[in-house]
């Protein structure tokens, strides 16, 4: 999950970079768009603008401009790979990462998506770029990255042994886990969960031990008593015998 984070932060440093250009951006795209003799229709796709670049681009300022939308978009597309490798998925965040995948397919249909508040790509455009020819195009990277973020918002709330690794860690370990739970509970049982008539037994057992234990020990004693007593009796000489 750090790894899908410290992601995240490098493609929201590229677009903070991008975003201060976006005038630069649009010039670009009006410039190759007159190239290609396509000023009515709007810019609608990724493939469109990949298609500017290579085939109508004179420049290399606007070449360097649209290289670096194409390369975020790129980015975000490996980053929605990264996503699913680490979250096997549920209807929340699969409904997510699947209208990321749509956004970033370079045949899909921008026209008609809006950044809203608290972007405002759109508000630096003019009323008619913004309606019938850039409004789309400058509003997809935003999008995605919020899609993203709502994405991890939902996912970090999910219990942890539900996430993979995304250093490509096998499932099967995390299959084996249920698996090992019953010899784990043997191992960790309580002892107190131990039978309470079978607790009485062993007591009952361990307290005649002890008491057998001191008897025998005091019958030994009384008898090096009596022994010593013997011994140390004071010695009576022998009576006279008459004459």
């Amino acid at each position: 999950m750090n790894e899908v984070k410290e992601a995240l932060r490098t493609v929201e440093q590229h677009y903070k970079l991008f975003l201060q250009q976006q005038f630069t951006f649009i010039a670009a795209l009006q410039h190759t768009r007159e190239n290609a003799h396509d000023t009515i229709r709007p810019v609608a796709s990724i493939s469109q603008v990949q298609s500017y670049t290579d085939h109508y681009c004179n420049n290399s300022t606007d070449r360097r401009i649209l290289n670096m939308f194409l390369n975020i978009c790129n980015d975000l597309s490996k980053l929605c790979h990264k996503l699913e490798a680490v979250h096997p998925g549920n209807g929340t965040t699969n409904g997510i990462l699947e209208r990321c995948k749509l956004l970033l397919s370079h045949s899909n249909d921008l026209s008609t998506i809006r950044a809203k508040y608290p972007h405002d790509v759109v508000n630096h455009l003019s009323c008619d770029e913004a309606k019938n020819h850039y409004g789309g195009v400058v509003s997809l990277i935003p999008v995605v990255l919020d899609c993203m973020k709502e994405w991890l918002s939902h996912t970090e709330k999910l219990p942890r042994h539900v996430l993979h690794n995304v250093s490509g860690r096998s499932a099967l370990s995390e299959k084996r886990a249920p698996e090992d739970e019953p010899a784990r509970a043997a191992v960790s049982q309580n002892p107190s969960s131990v039978h309470p008539e079978a607790q009485t037994s062993v007591s009952n057992k361990d307290c005649a031990q002890v008491q057998g234990s001191k008897h025998v020990r005091k019958k030994h004693l009384n008898d090096t008593e009596n022994h010593n007593g013997k011994l140390k009796s004071p010695w009576k000489p022998p009576g006279r015998h008459a004459f």
